[in-house]
């Protein structure tokens, strides 16, 4: 019997580019394909040692560095279904995940161990706690290095839990994508073919790896193939510049690019050696990809995924890139856009994008209600984006239904910063929405009305507050007071209209990149 489990196909792939150059982390430091796989090795038997079980969840809240994709890689050979948390999450919003997903072990950064155990214990988990630092050093280190580097990767069926990934909503909390081991091959498999990678290839990864951009799509695509990855910590325009003369595949989200064209060494001359540009995440400005091809000579392409599905549409490789789209249905993607009655719409008439495929999840981790309700009666997904499809069948995005923001490739849902808000002395209500921001594509911006008392807040208090609470990427970049918000005859904000009336205000007081 074949074995699905995602790792064995990346295994296969390791042992024919054995000698070849996976990670490269800066000019001293690298390691082979084969140096990869003995490391996974260690890592999955130190898992074992903890005393987890298949099927056991590992929640990891770490710094980026080569020994996290190798706990990535080893939750996968073993058996252990991995839950990546951002690094940003503040500890009341990790209890939420730690409750809801019961993982077995919970892997954090030396610092953040003390807090840690405390969520773990006021939330009734027998969760244990090990540490990563993102120089590759903590508890979990030092058990990596005392175990053996041989280890048999488990059989595991196609539809078994890979990895469950929390997805942003508009209300209510996040909830968990359960992806399965053919979820998330069958997806890296099209990728690669339809963008052409190889064993030649250089990937530039400066991602983050909490979410499907930098965990999924590039790490999968790059471990398929044999290519090499430029292992970055974080996004540096200047260093970018740099790593580009010897890259050939680069993957960002929009606020990469543009920060990248404010740089005046970005020539055709720095992208010589580049064979691809990709964007994602987020929507990528018509201006941006207009400019980029004029600097530089290449086109950016650009496609669009999710958390539930992973990748669903990409312009071509080969063929036209049609800018303030992302292209077309995947090989092995069904992408529908339906009206209010689930039908398909012609092309140039918006809908609800519906898609199905092998990439589409198993649902929502302990959640069979909110599963059910987002797939419709003849089984497509719904979601929640609205688009429309031009005659050439390229998908183009027109909005969310749901109000989701996108601030820098990183998804935030205005009911939760509306809560914290409102919990405030002096806050009567609140409603938060994005508006247009030539850096991060949008910025979360909060309108507050006040009850006019002495405890009414200021705008930096409102802010701090939120930090306090938050993830900095979800904190407004402004807060506007007003004395009433827009309402419809049936008492809802009209957030459209809040919007427009907010965009033509500066958006400059929280500055931070939620990068």
């Amino acid at each position: 019997m074949t074995n699905a489990n995602a790792y064995a196909a990346f295994e296969r792939s390791f042992a024919v580019n054995a000698a070849r150059p996976a990670l490269e982390i800066d000019l001293n430091h690298s390691c082979t394909y084969a140096q990869l796989h003995r490391e996974t090795a260690r890592c999955a038997a130190a898992l074992n040692s903890f005393g987890l079980q298949r099927g056991d969840r590992v929640a990891v809240q770490v710094e980026k560095s080569p020994q996290s994709l190798f706990l990535y890689l080893a939750c996968l050979r073993a058996g252990f279904v991995f839950l990546p948390l951002n690094t940003a999450y503040q500890l009341a919003e990790l209890a939420y995940f730690l409750t809801d997903a019961l993982p077995a072990l919970v892997v954090c950064t030396p610092a953040a161990e003390g807090g840690v155990r405390q969520v773990v214990r006021t939330s009734n988990s027998s969760a244990r706690v090990a540490t990563l630092d993102g120089s590759g050093g903590g508890s979990l280190a030092e058990v990596v290095r005392e175990a053996s580097a041989r280890f048999k990767t488990e059989m595991m069926a196609p539809d078994e839990l890979a990895v469950i990934i929390y997805t942003s909503g508009t209300t209510g909390r996040s909830k968990g994508a359960m992806l399965t081991h053919h979820n998330l091959i069958s997806n890296a498999s099209t990728l690669v073919e339809s963008w052409g990678f190889n064993n030649r290839d250089v990937l530039l990864h400066a991602l983050p790896i909490f979410h499907v951009h930098g965990l999924f799509v590039a790490n999968h695509c790059a471990l398929l193939s044999g290519a090499k990855l430029i292992w970055r910590p974080r996004f540096d325009a200047g260093a970018t510049l740099a790593d580009l003369r010897q890259a050939t595949v680069m993957m960002g989200v929009p606020t990469y690019y543009t920060r990248l064209l404010a740089e005046p060494d970005l020539t055709p001359e720095a992208c010589a050696n580049m064979r691809l540009f990709i964007s994602g995440s987020a929507p990528l400005s018509l201006d941006s990809f207009r400019e980029f091809r004029v600097r530089t000579g290449h086109t950016i392409l650009e496609r669009y995924g999710m958390s539930e599905a992973g990748m669903i549409t990409s312009n071509p490789l080969e063929g036209e890139r049609r800018g303030g789209t992302v292209g077309l249905p995947l090989p092995g993607v069904s992408v529908r856009v339906a009206g209010h009655q689930e039908q398909p719409m012609p092309p140039g008439e918006p809908g609800a994008i519906q898609i199905q495929g092998d990439n589409v999840f198993a649902g929502y981790w302990r959640n069979p209600s909110k599963t059910r309700e987002e797939f419709t009666a003849d089984g497509w997904f719904r979601t929640g984006d609205m688009g429309v499809f031009d005659r050439d069948g390229y998908l183009s995005i027109v909005g969310r239904a749901k109000d989701l923001i996108i601030t820098g490739g990183y998804n935030v849902y205005p009911k939760e910063v509306e809560l914290v808000i409102d919990t405030m002395p002096g806050v009567v209500e609140s409603a938060v929405v994005g508006v247009p921001h030539p850096d991060f594509g949008e910025a979360v911006t909060a309108a507050v009305v006040l009850d006019g008392g002495a405890e009414a807040p200021s705008e930096s208090a409102v802010i701090a507050h939120l930090k306090s609470q938050l993830a900095n990427y979800k904190v407004p970049k402004r807060i506007h007071f007003v004395s009433n918000l827009p309402r419809n005859t049936m008492g809802k904000v009209q957030k459209n209209l809040l919007r427009e009336q907010l965009a033509g205000r500066p958006a400059q007081n929280n500055s931070e990149s939620p990068a």
